[in-house]
């Protein structure tokens, strides 16, 4: 548990750990004070804006029709530059799991703390918005938008900057999918996140630099196969179930391999005949 930083501590660790900062205008005093509490602070949330620059941006400052702002305490372009976007308790956890909470607080856990069972709105949940700094990343969050190496080096400076000066690890910080059953962002194994965080901390303030070619990107799309290489990768999997009979070792799917085998050479003599039929009849 930690006194959450005060607007210059946060930009003074930001800027020391290399994050491109940009100050909103009225950012120090915008906030959701008289809302609930702000504190103790426990942690980092990630999240992505499930929506595209430049509209993503103003509503994680002004928020929307069905929750105030500001949304997140920072904002992170596609550019990999962070928008200062507010200073204090700000409505971007909402209610959680406390055993996750729980987990957090005493980084106890091993790869991933306990799967979540509670959301807001939901008997016995916490409000995460007291304890958790987050983080806005502009991404559509359909696994086809792309991450950039300079979004994702300074999303995780971001969080490596908050750790870094509370003193806590990188099991401090999680994604809201892990706070919340009714989320899913953000879009990116948040396991792997951890893990940069991590070695930025290893390393000293500001110089850590993300490998190329390591971020999340969209998924290729895979090339359709012929109906001749179906075939035979359907033939080479039921050969290699194996099982007993008879004293002797077989592929389990020996004899259904076989009658597959025998299918398509029938197949291949009923269009052979039907070519031979309808040259008959063409002459």
């Amino acid at each position: 548990m930690a006194t959450p930083m005060s607007a210059d501590q946060f930009l003074a660790a930001l800027r020391a750990e290399g994050v491109k900062v940009s100050e909103h205008a009225g950012w120090r005093t915008h906030n959701r004070a008289g809302h609930g509490a702000w504190g103790p602070v426990n942690g980092v949330m990630i999240h992505h804006t499930a929506g595209a620059a430049p509209g993503d941006g103003d509503v994680v400052w002004s928020g929307r029709s069905d929750l105030p702002g500001p949304l997140a305490h920072g904002y992170a372009a596609k550019s990999g530059v962070i928008t200062m976007t507010a200073n204090g308790r700000a409505n971007h956890a909402g209610g959680g799991d406390p055993k996750v909470l729980a987990a957090v607080v005493n980084e106890s856990y091993t790869t991933a703390p306990p799967a979540p069972h509670y959301h807001d709105g939901s008997s016995g949940a916490v409000d995460g918005n007291a304890h958790f700094y987050g983080l806005e990343i502009s991404n559509l969050g359909n696994g086809k938008d792309p991450y950039p190496d300079v979004q994702y080096e300074a999303a995780v400076k971001w969080a490596a900057a908050i750790c870094r000066h509370h003193g806590w690890s990188a099991k401090s910080v999680i994604g809201h999918k892990e706070w919340s059953d009714w989320k899913s962002d953000p879009s990116f194994s948040i396991q792997s996140f951890r893990g940069y965080v991590a070695a930025c901390l290893a390393a000293k303030p500001g110089v850590w630099r993300l490998a190329p070619a390591t971020t999340p990107t969209a998924p290729k799309e895979a090339a359709v196969p012929t109906a001749d290489q179906m075939t035979a990768s359907l033939y080479n999997d039921l050969m290699k179930i194996k099982r007993v009979d008879d004293g002797e070792q077989h592929a389990g799917g020996y004899f259904l391999a076989m009658t597959l085998q025998a299918v398509l050479d029938l197949t291949e003599k009923v269009e052979d005949l039907t070519a031979e039929v309808a040259a008959l009849k063409a002459s």
